[in-house]
């Protein structure tokens, strides 16, 4: 089974422009983003996806790979697709966010081995435990529950489950790390958008919507995706002591 990682990646962004050229400790955070990847087992190739020339010519600069994309994807599933028709030979397209710096590479072979593990499967994800009510209440934060198998049943902004008794079921927090098959990804990107996802504005509940299941991986890392200057210095002041040789 041949895997790719496709990170995509815009400059655009409302809280932080620029973001993916933002500089995380002497280099761009794209970079830092490709180089976790690029340290997972199950992929043979890591690959920006931008539709901008500075992101391009960073990566290219960093002896990384990046290929130019169209300009008019609504989304970011949009611009994988585009990638994934270029690698007609390739199983499974894993795509990792280009602002989650400190994502786990072991995270990726993990993601994919689901897919080894079975042939039914066409989409799989990851989600964290929420312990602080204040993150549980943020709709920013998007919270997923699952059945037995750890295939989702719905992804909400709002609080789910509703804890009208409280302590009978954790709350997970979705993690935006997505692997596909390939010939999903390529069905999942022209499939019409769908009523609860456009009320909530979350892509992955079209898959639902369309009665496809999502593989939902339980994971203890630590996620710290930038999104503000705030984050952006904590994930510096982390990166300072992994390179100085301390732990995350």
């Amino acid at each position: 089974m041949k895997s790719i990682c496709v990170i995509p990646a815009r400059y655009a962004s409302t809280r932080l422009p620029g973001k993916p050229l933002k500089d995380i400790c002497g280099k761009p955070m794209i970079i830092r983003v490709f180089e976790r990847a690029s340290l997972a087992k199950s992929v043979s190739e890591v690959i920006v996806a931008t539709d901008d020339e500075r992101i391009f010519k960073a990566v290219e600069e960093n002896s990384g790979r990046a290929m130019m994309t169209r300009t008019d994807h609504k989304t970011g599933t949009d611009r994988l697709a585009e990638v994934a028709e270029n690698f007609p030979e390739v199983d499974v397209v894993v795509n990792v966010q280009g602002d989650e710096p400190l994502i786990e590479p072991a995270l990726i072979d993990e993601l994919v081995s689901q897919f080894a593990e079975d042939s039914n499967l066409q989409m799989a994800t990851v989600a964290t435990e929420l312990k602080d009510e204040d993150e549980m209440k943020n709709p920013n934060n998007v919270k997923v529950i699952t059945d037995k198998n750890n295939d989702a049943l719905y992804f909400s902004r709002s609080l789910i489950p509703y804890p009208r008794n409280v302590g009978k079921s954790p709350v997970y927090k979705h993690i935006g790390i997505y692997a596909y098959r390939r010939k999903f990804l390529l069905d999942y990107s022209k499939m019409q958008s769908t009523p609860l996802e456009q009320s909530e504005s979350l892509e992955q509940l079209r898959a639902l919507e369309n009665g496809y299941k999502i593989r939902v991986i339980k994971s203890d890392c630590k996620f710290v995706g930038v999104d503000t200057e705030e984050d952006l210095k904590a994930v510096n002041e982390i990166y300072e002591k992994i390179l100085s040789g301390g732990k995350k």
